[in-house]
């Protein structure tokens, strides 16, 4: 049955009535003197059970960090008798085959109610400039996989105009919406990008808790908020976390490790993804069966998989005169779509204007390798942005400080001779 849905209204992050805004030094320490952070995490989970009356799932992508959160819940919802604890698995339908194997483990555990979505929605493919899209579980299409028989097959949600629910974003808010409401927690930490950092450590989400993400309301709906219990973890704590407590996880790891991804690197994702596309390298000789499926279903993925390492630009070609004659030229070559060249074009203006400090041959090539990956949605180039916004203002203060000591000096230094 289709669930016809009014636009949901994030819930702004700000304290709640008679809280503090904590912010910079003055924000709370989460990490008690004397603890350590898996007694921190255990802490803020127990507290999120108490304060949401149980009202608490966890959205599991199959990755390291959200299996330490899930190993986390479970261990506090026996202490609380409140199993089985409620996990989602949005499927992607075009993730490593290790990915599904843990999935299907962590669907069988009785401990757990697993919720796991194999429906219709759009989502984008980086290895084709042509058409960037692939319909996921596309009705009529030849899929990497079968569905699973006690999986969620059907996209019941619409949108107000009756339209269906179909982009990533925005299909995940809906199905945290159908949680039920209460405390949705991930396994996002603020060491995997500056930007996380920020949000997670500065404004309170809810009440004082800045480790959260904004809340979400509808009328008749339970409201929700998404909170991050090992935001302050490194990736060492997660490793150390999963085998000094014989966790199982997701062996697609190991798989890294053998093929020398650096482990701070590793990550779990579907392997058309713009920040994912590295395991193309790897993947024909990893899983063989997921590279066939793969490049029957999407186009690029031989194309991109046979370039290799030539995918990612590093040096200038000879004959170009410049980084930014060269990126003009992918742009116009590389990709067909009149609207994508221009996002593109907007895309390397709105760096240039951001780091005007830095090097425009520097801003190019950065733009280049976003071209030959078709990031279409900035997600390198910003995080390129905000690892040297902050660097570059932090050089210039500190050169401006050197100038004005420079010439207090040198104006007394005068008046004295004077």
């Amino acid at each position: 049955m289709a669930i016809h849905t009014a636009k949901a209204k994030p819930i702004k992050r700000a304290a709640a009535a008679g809280q503090p805004t904590f912010v910079g030094a003055a924000r709370p320490k989460y990490v008690i003197p004397g603890t350590d952070v898996w007694e921190a995490a255990l802490g803020r989970t127990r507290w999120l059970f108490e304060e949401f009356d149980g009202k608490v799932s966890v959205s599991n992508s199959g990755g390291k960090d959200s299996t330490v959160v899930v190993e986390l819940a479970l261990r506090v919802a026996r202490e609380r008798g409140e199993l089985p604890l409620n996990v989602t698995w949005l499927d992607q339908e075009c993730e490593f085959a290790a990915t599904v194997d843990y999935q299907r483990w962590m669907a069988d555990r009785p401990e757990i109610k697993f919720h796991w979505y194999q429906v219709p929605f759009r989502l984008f493919n980086a290895t084709n400039h042509e058409d960037p899209w692939l319909n996921v579980w596309g009705e009529g299409e030849e899929w990497v996989r079968p569905k699973e028989p006690d999986s969620i097959h059907d996209n019941p949600f619409r949108r107000k105009d009756g339209s269906v629910v179909d982009r990533f974003k925005e299909l995940l808010s809906e199905i945290n919406m159908a949680s039920g409401g209460g405390a949705i927690l991930t396994g996002m930490r603020c060491e995997e990008s500056p930007a996380r950092r920020l949000f997670m450590t500065t404004a309170p989400s809810y009440k004082w808790v800045t480790w959260g993400s904004e809340g979400w309301h509808r009328e008749g709906c339970e409201d929700y908020w998404m909170f991050h219990p090992v935001y302050d973890w490194s990736y060492r704590d997660v490793w150390k976390a999963i085998h000094d407590n014989g966790w199982h996880y997701n062996t697609h790891y190991d798989t890294q490790f053998r093929y020398g991804v650096p482990v701070k690197n590793m990550r779990v994702s579907n392997y058309h993804h713009e920040t994912a596309l590295s395991a193309l390298l790897y993947l024909q000789e990893a899983e063989p069966e997921t590279w066939d499926a793969a490049t029957r279903r999407l186009t690029g993925i031989n194309t991109f998989g046979q370039l290799q390492k030539d995918a990612y630009v590093r040096e200038l070609p000879y004959m170009f005169k410049d980084w930014d004659e060269y990126l003009e030229h992918l742009i116009s070559h590389l990709v067909e779509n009149p609207e994508y060249q221009a996002t593109f074009r907007k895309m390397h203006r709105n760096m240039v204007n951001a780091l005007p400090g830095m090097d425009r041959a520097r801003i190019a090539q950065v733009m280049a390798v976003a071209v030959c990956g078709n990031d279409l949605y900035g997600t390198t180039t910003d995080m390129f942005m905000v690892n040297n916004r902050g660097k570059m203002k932090a050089a210039a203060a500190a050169k401006r400080k050197a100038e004005n000591t420079d010439d207090a000096f040198t104006t007394g230094r005068d008046e004295e001779v004077a």
